[in-house]
């Protein structure tokens, strides 16, 4: 599959790269390296995202030519769709990938749904940016600082720092050929992680309030509703990152952030310890992510949610 791609990318000149709704730092620092890699080999590349980039990931090399409005897609060969588990993830425009000549799925999520095109997915590994990697060393691309820089960002968050369970030997090989190619790793680092706005902080410290244990202290749960972005004056992507808070507690094998969309819409993010596999509870609500990282979208209310929610780990915890 990897040698089809890289014979598309050598054959085509115009691409357009995207990739999934609620922005994270691997979809983010694919795109962006991507973008890098294809520029710097005489290619006109255009990187569409319906959501605007969180504040977070900003400082990544290359952010700012990011468009939000559909491009005109008529001279354009190929579309790389980067981390979506399903083409629908990068949002109500996603029909209009049918206009495009070439799709090119690049994903590490279990049960990607692909797109008809050329799909190059591996679950087991810890991140896009890390398929992308080994995707730019077998194309022999020697990267550049900037290409290096996102590759970094991409699989540092989606590693959680490289303290979850998807980081391999080749995964810290990889970030390690990434700092030999000028990534910074304290910078990104402070960037990503020491950098946050007292608005977040003040969501955090609103949103622990909500803290709950189910099944015996096993599972620890917290909420992020409207009425709390509102009084904190927080943004909805300065939640990112809030489920790890539950998960750090002693004796919790799963978290959950209850995330509200709208009224009677949530969005539920769930983490889990060891080999408690959270997945294959999401996608029991057509959701899905990785064994210790996943997340589904449900509408109801949020009590009659949290109790089903609850019945169903509890079958699985046993």
């Amino acid at each position: 599959m990897i040698s089809k791609i890289i014979e598309r990318i050598h054959h085509h000149g115009n691409f357009l790269l995207t990739s999934h709704v609620r922005l994270d730092g691997d979809a983010l620092g694919s795109e962006l390296a991507l973008y890098h890699v294809l520029t710097a080999m005489g290619k006109k590349v255009t990187i569409y995202n319906e959501d605007t980039t969180p504040e977070r990931y900003r400082f990544l090399p290359g952010s700012r030519v990011i468009v939000h409005e559909w491009p005109n897609t008529t001279e354009m060969d190929v579309v790389f769709v980067l981390d979506c588990s399903t083409l629908k993830r990068i949002g109500k425009e996603a029909h209009r990938l049918a206009e495009m000549k070439h799709i090119i799925s690049i994903d590490h999520h279990i049960e990607s749904g692909g797109g008809g095109g050329l799909t190059f997915r591996d679950e087991h590994v810890s991140s896009t940016g890390e398929m992308l990697y080994r995707l730019f060393e077998q194309m022999d691309i020697r990267l550049s600082k900037e290409a290096a820089t996102n590759l970094y960002a991409a699989i540092l968050t989606d590693t959680g720092g490289f303290r979850y369970g998807n980081t391999k030997e080749a995964t810290l090989f990889a970030a390690g050929r990434l700092v030999e190619r000028g990534a910074d790793p304290q910078w990104i680092s402070e960037n990503i992680y020491d950098n946050e706005p007292l608005a977040k902080i003040r969501l955090l410290a609103k949103v622990l309030e909500t803290l709950s244990f189910d099944l015996d202290d096993k599972v620890a749960s917290i909420i992020v509703d409207r009425r709390i972005l509102e009084a904190t004056g927080a943004l909805a992507e300065h939640s990112e990152g809030f489920v790890e808070f539950p998960r750090s507690i002693r004796g919790v094998q799963i978290s959950i952030l209850y995330n509200e969309l709208a009224e009677n819409q949530f969005k539920l993010s769930m983490r889990s310890k060891e080999k408690i596999n959270v997945e294959k509870i999401a996608r029991a609500y057509g959701g899905g992510g990785h064994p210790n990282a996943a997340a589904f979208t449900v509408e109801g209310r949020l009590e009659d949610i949290r109790r089903d929610v609850i019945k169903t780990i509890g079958f699985y915890l046993k």
